[in-house]
This record gives C-alpha cells, structure tokens and sequence, in this order.
C-alpha cells in the first residue's frame, strides 16, 4: 500500500486538466475556466501546491473572429526547447446542427519560464477538413512527433472521432491523418456520439491513449485504445479499443461523469498518476458544459499484471487526506 496526501478535488472549477512535470521540477498545471475565456498557467514544485499558486493569464479571447468564444481544454507541451499551448477555440457560442464551430490553434513561447514569456499565435492547426474539431494532444514515439486530436467527419454521424497525424513542426501536420477510433459502443453514444480528450501513457512496451465518451454529465467516461510500442502507430489495426469503460461515474463515491483526462507522475517519479475532471453530484440544471463544478483531481494509477493500467474508481471527496493505491 501506497500513500501521499493530496486533497480531491485538487483545485475546483477547473476543467480539462492537464497537469505535466517537466525537467525544471515544476509542475506545469492548465485547464478550461468557467468563463470560457481565457488560458491560465500556474506552476509548483509539488502536487499539493498547485491549488494555492497563482494562475497567470496568459493569452485572452479575442473580441470577435474564430478565437472569440469557448475557450477549451488548454494543454502545454515542451517541444524543441519552446513551450506550446494547444486549444480550442470558436467563433461563437452557438451551435449548429447540435455542433459547436470549434478550431484548434497553437501558442509558441521560447521563454525559459512560460509564466513570463510573450505568447505568440501561430495560428490554426490545419485538418483535412473545416469541421468542428478540439482536445488535441502531441507525443514523441521513436523520434516521431504525432498529434491527435477529435474532429467531426462530414461522411460520419455524430460528434467527434480520435485522429492522428505525424507533424511537420509543433503547429502543422503533415501526412495521412488517420481515424483512430470513433463511437460505436453504447457507452460511447448517450447524449452524443463522442470520442475526444484522448492523453497518452507509455509503459510495459505498449502505448496506451485513454479518451472520453458521450455527454459531459454523469454519462461522461473514459474507454482506452492500445498498441504495441513497434507497431506502425498510423495503422488504425495497431490499436484495439477496450469494450467497457475503463473510468466512470461511481455511485457509490458520489463523483459522477468522470474524464477528459491526462497524466504525470509523483514528485519523487515512482508513481503514474491519473488527472482528470468529475462532479460530486449527479444531477445537473441546464447545459453541463456551463456548469462550472467539473474539479480537477488526482489519483494513483495501479498497474495489472499483464502490464494495463487500472484506474480503478474515482476516489470520493475529501478533505486533505491520503490518496490511496487502490486495491489489486
């Protein structure tokens, strides 16, 4: 049994979390406001430490254009020695067709401490197609750069699928772009067809890339795509998808519509650690993407014995208390 204290929810009314440890000893923490309306960084030395520190606005919605509402699901990432932020933006709040008109875009910073640095645009990352598309995330396989991202297909129905490229920079793709995975589990299509917010962890010689499902409420949940380490990453055959959630609402822990998650590791590195957002109550008034008491929160995962990860249950609400390796 392993333990370390760390209080859940780690930091309220912050969405989309993305939490990454990088080389400096900082954690480096971003997320979805309430508002929709701006990106935040904050940066600690320890898990714990990031609820206090302060967040600093980096980058504000522009007044009018495809990056003037919603605001979503920022990630920072360390690439060549530069500090990009990933997000997605839109033209307006409405929908069409159930769909909002998100865009994913790219921040670029060369500032040793991306706190301080001047963020500049570099502009939209350009898909095969103008379609709504968001929660993009990059990772490095074998001197390889990929992207993955969910975006509507014109020729599929419902929301989003997960899609993944090779990248020619940290802001464009280049190559095939390759549908990973899409709804088709019944788990995958209450409320809206859905596969988005995909994260990726390395282990055991397999690449494991979790994703979220369905609508935002208590539906809400995470399924799990895996390939082996020297498989072609570009060839949807190389990953197979689990048929059952892998993370989802828990009744009995009263922490409901639990995703859109990603990962780091404990300060002293020996533990994986699983970020993501959940309520603690189930029902919600109006739109759950307009109620603000998605939590940030983490937790340890434990690792199988073929080498899977098992993220368990979503731990309840507590106070600053022990975080708990869950039970084999």
């Amino acid at each position: 049994m392993t333990t370390f204290d760390l209080p859940n929810p780690l930091i309220e009314q912050r969405a989309d979390p993305f939490i990454y440890k990088h080389t400096d000893g900082f954690y480096y923490f971003t997320a979805s406001v309430p508002e929709y309306d701006r990106l935040e960084l904050r940066r600690s030395r320890t898990l714990a430490g990031l609820a206090e520190a302060e967040a600093k606005v980096i980058w504000t919605k522009h007044d009018s254009g495809p990056m003037s509402a919603n605001i979503w699901a920022p990630e920072i990432h360390y690439i060549d020695n530069k500090w990009y932020v990933y997000f997605a933006a839109a033209h307006t709040s409405e929908t069409k067709e159930g769909l909002f008109d998100h865009r994913m875009f790219a921040l670029e910073t060369d500032s040793e401490n991306p706190l301080e640095g001047e963020w500049i645009e570099k502009g939209q990352i350009v898909t095969w197609w103008e379609t709504f598309a968001l929660d993009a995330t990059s990772f490095e396989h074998r001197g390889t750069r990929y992207y993955v991202w969910a975006q509507k297909d014109p020729e599929v129905p419902g929301n989003s699928n997960l899609y993944i490229s090779e990248m020619e920079n940290p802001w464009t793709l280049r190559g095939e772009q390759v549908c990973l995975s899409q709804p088709e589990y019944e788990w995958e299509k209450i409320g809206f067809l859905v596969n988005e917010g995909a994260a990726i962890l390395k282990r055991s010689g397999k690449i494991f890339m979790t994703f979220s499902a369905s609508a935002t409420d208590f539906n809400y949940c995470m399924g799990l795509l895996t390939a082996d380490e020297d498989s072609d990453l570009l060839d949807p055959n190389s990953w197979v998808k689990t048929p059952i959630p892998v993370f989802a609402t828990s009744e009995a822990n009263s922490q409901y519509g639990p995703g859109h998650n990603s990962f780091t590791v404990s300060e002293d590195g020996t533990l994986d650690l699983l970020v993501y957002h959940g309520r603690s109550y189930k029902e919600v008034v109006g739109d759950p993407l307009y109620d603000p008491n998605r939590h940030a929160r983490v937790q340890i995962i434990e690792w199988n014995e073929d080498g899977t990860p098992n993220f368990g249950l979503p731990r309840p609400d507590t106070g600053c208390g022990e975080l708990d390796r869950i039970s084999s």
